[in-house]
């Protein structure tokens, strides 16, 4: 039921155009997409949707978008839907179209911030599924300043093949497991046709499952609507109680800036450890901390994950899938968890208008007996799984996910190779021996450019059995279900003159994710003369969006940023 008659005048910014005579053509366009004069009083709330169908994890969202809609105009806005564009890193991991995936961040942040500061908008309900486009949203939520509210699409369910759980990763591991010979054609396109079995985004705790908990934590989501599972009657009602609750924070005047706060991004950090969390958060969590003009540091994530241990036993490096925490209490469950333990902020505010520890006061404590979430004294590890690294390979500092380790320290002889590609290759082709440490370059932000997710490389070194028995290290990163003795991030990357640029065959690298050393066996003197002989190569692309990208994206340890 509208409550219009009784509330506020919540038309901030729309009322440049629903007031005065000299607005007629305006309206006159927005009559014809359906407004009425009753709207025309209403704030203008803007329902911004990732719905496509390049990929299962948005491929239902258009249904999601339009019952906020409905919802909004319940609670007595005048919503209007428009669209952003996705990617799939699924789809195009291992080929030259990951190099978009990065930059679709800071475009679909663009488009929305576009969309609503050129309609006059009061609010945005911003919807996202997908690895890029969920943080992308959020930077645009921070840039823009109006009440605003992020609802994740939600998990797919896992698949089914022979009486086991299976999921993309499985399907990329297969291909190093074909490669081996440990499987056949048969088995790899059986794992291929029952990996994704329905919409949703990727089921372990893999990027997007990773940021959906990170902005619940952070108080931008609804409580529980990180962990309802994409195909649930409990992920309808995640959006059709966005749409009151968003009204209601423009009637408290409440903006993101009031609720993403330093202890809510701490808050945030501390939810990711506790779970396993992928590594592309450090990206992502700089980045929306940029966009509200927040420095978040290296430091700050190692602050927090000195203090918090890892018990969610979830894929990739654990058993179960982001559905299975659902089943046993979800996020809140988590989070409550955590506050008990004082290792949450509970002051900080919520879109609910209500604190964290007020919100979690309503919720179920972890289902007994379950074993998805390790209790905080018999954790998986003492401290968060992500760790930071630095040393001479890494001044600016590089990021390694540790959760299941046995290897803590190695030292091998560099293998260097400038591509995905070649790398790749050279694995194919068991070029690539135990105790090698795997150095892929000129991948990062500006070399890549677009900083590709090195799954497909780090799947076949799970495939073929060479899991921790080699290292890899690279100036791009890794996808959520990336595990392994792997190290990404690396900064300052190669494209500018970063010392992993200077790495020859055979030089000593040394990884240890218990210090966080990251260090090659060579003088201070030796890497000044390799420097000095360095020469950048040529940018891989001179005119279009990854040119552009290459010119004016920041360091990764920055958070790849292009503002």
């Amino acid at each position: 039921m509208s409550h219009t008659a009784t509330r506020k005048d919540l038309r901030t910014r729309s009322i440049d155009i629903s007031e005065g005579a000299t607005r007629a053509p305006n309206r006159a366009m927005l009559r014809d997409v359906g407004f009425t004069d009753d709207d025309f009083k209403k704030p203008m709330v803007g329902i911004a949707s990732t719905w496509s169908e390049v990929t299962p994890c948005n491929m239902h969202i258009d249904e999601l978008a339009r019952i906020a809609k409905r919802s909004v105009q319940q609670a007595g806005g005048a919503p209007l839907i428009f669209n952003t564009i996705t990617v799939s890193d699924g789809i195009s991991m291992g080929t030259e179209g990951m190099r978009f995936s990065l930059p679709s961040r800071d475009l679909i942040a663009d488009s929305i911030e576009t969309v609503v500061q050129a309609e006059r908008l009061d609010a945005v309900l911003a919807i996202g599924g997908c690895d890029k486009n969920m943080p992308g949203c959020m930077m645009a939520i921070g840039r823009l300043g109006t009440p605003a509210i992020f609802v994740y699409g939600g998990t797919i369910r896992p698949g089914k093949l022979n009486g086991r759980d299976i999921d993309i990763v499985s399907a990329f591991e297969a291909v190093g497991k074909y490669n081996q010979g440990l499987i056949d054609e048969e088995e790899l396109y059986a794992i291929e046709c029952h990996a994704c079995p329905g919409p949703g985004s990727c089921g372990g705790m893999y990027t997007a499952n990773t940021m959906a908990a990170a902005i619940e934590a952070m108080g931008m989501s609804l409580p529980g609507s990180s962990s309802n599972p994409a195909e649930s009657d409990a992920k309808r009602k995640d959006v059709e109680a966005a749409g009151a609750a968003l009204l209601r924070l423009m009637e408290l005047g409440i903006t993101p800036k009031d609720i993403m706060t330093t202890q809510a991004f701490e808050n945030a950090i501390a939810v990711v450890m506790a779970l396993g969390g992928s590594t592309n958060a450090f990206l992502h969590l700089i980045a929306i901390a940029d966009s509200i003009g927040m420095e978040l540091t290296y430091d700050d994530f190692e602050r927090v994950r000195a203090r918090v241990p890892h018990i969610g036993d979830l894929k990739p490096s654990g058993r179960y899938v982001f559905q299975d925490l659902h089943h046993v209490g979800g996020v809140p469950a988590v989070m409550k968890l955590l506050l008990d333990a004082g290792l949450l902020h509970g002051d900080c505010l919520t879109v609910t208008g209500r604190t964290i520890a007020e919100n979690l006061a309503e919720q179920p404590d972890l289902a007994p007996n379950q074993d998805v979430v390790r209790p905080l004294d018999n954790p998986l590890r003492t401290t968060g799984p992500l760790k930071v690294l630095r040393g001479n390979l890494a001044p600016e500092g590089a990021v390694a996910k540790i959760s299941g380790l046995k290897v803590t320290r190695f030292t091998g002889p560099a293998r260097v190779y400038d591509s995905e590609e070649a790398a790749t290759e050279a694995l194919l082709n068991d070029e690539i021996k135990p105790g090698d440490v795997l150095v892929i370059r000129y991948e990062g932000p500006k070399g890549g450019p677009g900083m590709r997710e090195m799954l497909s490389v780090t799947a076949i070194v799970i495939g073929k059995g060479l899991g921790e028995s080699i290292a890899l290290i690279t100036d791009g990163r890794f996808s959520g279900g990336t595990h392994g003795f792997v190290v990404g991030h690396v900064a300052p990357e190669a494209q500018v003159g970063g010392p992993i640029g200077l790495l020859q065959d055979g030089d000593m690298v040394t990884i240890d994710s218990e210090t966080g050393e990251l260090s090659v066996a060579l003088s201070d003197e030796e890497l000044q003369r390799r420097a000095a002989a360095w020469q950048p190569p040529p940018p891989k692309y001179t005119r279009g969006v990854l040119a552009k990208y290459a010119r004016s994206v920041s360091s990764a340890a920055r958070g790849a940023v292009t503002d």
